[in-house]
């Protein structure tokens, strides 16, 4: 019975210990040094549907700034096994083409475990201690709508890019069509009626990678934060598998 005891007290401290350790916060990487430079700008064409005309007059006004490359930098929470994590990011944007991916979940602040992944020339590669891969269509599907969701936080991309296009559904809905390979994806973005900013995307996109795979509906949500200096444009974000019913990250 005394073994019993001392057996279950040293598991009951090793869970307590690992429950902590999932409390703590991981500082962020070092902010980028350069600073934004001066930005060229277009004008807001005409002809665009009733909420994204609202949704970029009331970021930009008439003069929508042409944006070539972004470096996002930032604390998250990630579900890789169903367990929440806390873990820090940086985000390398070729804005529209590329993307690298940087991440390290942690443990007491410390890195617990790393993965690095991205989207280069229209191929994905994905490395981690749970396996990697590299140039699959389902994940070279997958990154590419990461490319242009993730373009969020830098919006204006979705109007100087010219090979994309916007098309209208209502008053609060309309539709982003995006390129990938020789043909096109597109995203259902629904608009706060209120503030006329961006809630939700939403995707067919590839979760896995190999054949005999199917599409799940995929969700990036605008969440209440602090915004991006100098815009109304929130720095926190969620995305859900429809299937799971809660945010991964």
């Amino acid at each position: 019975m005394k073994l019993f005891i001392i057996i279950a007290s040293i598991l009951a401290i090793l869970i307590l210990l690992g429950w902590l350790g999932l409390q703590v916060k991981p500082k962020s990487f070092s902010p980028y040094p350069e600073k934004t430079p001066q930005l060229k700008t277009i004008l807001l064409p005409a002809g665009l549907p009733a909420p994204v005309e609202r949704f970029y007059k009331t970021l930009y006004g008439n003069e929508i700034p042409v944006i070539e490359t972004a470096v996002l930098k930032g604390r998250a929470a990630i579900s890789p096994f169903g367990i929440k994590l806390p873990a820090r990011f940086v985000f390398v944007h070729n804005a529209g083409r590329d993307y690298r991916h940087y991440f390290e979940a942690t443990w007491f602040g410390l890195p617990l475990l790393k993965v690095d992944e991205g989207y280069l020339d229209g191929e994905s590669f994905f490395e981690s201690p749970m396996g990697s891969y590299y140039n699959d269509p389902n994940t070279n599907q997958g990154a590419n709508l990461a490319v242009w969701a993730e373009a969020g936080f830098f919006p204006s991309i979705w109007l100087t890019d010219a090979r994309v296009r916007w098309e209208p559904v209502d008053d609060r809905t309309a539709l982003l069509f995006v390129p990938f390979e020789d043909q096109e994806e597109n995203f259902v973005v629904r608009f706060n009626p209120e503030t006329g900013l961006i809630d939700t995307m939403e995707a067919m996109r590839f979760r896995e990678a190999g054949e005999g795979k199917q599409k799940i509906l995929w969700i990036t949500r605008n969440e209440p934060g602090q915004n991006i200096p100098g815009t109304k444009l929130s720095t926190a974000g969620s995305a859900t598998w429809l299937d799971q019913g809660k945010p991964w990250a």
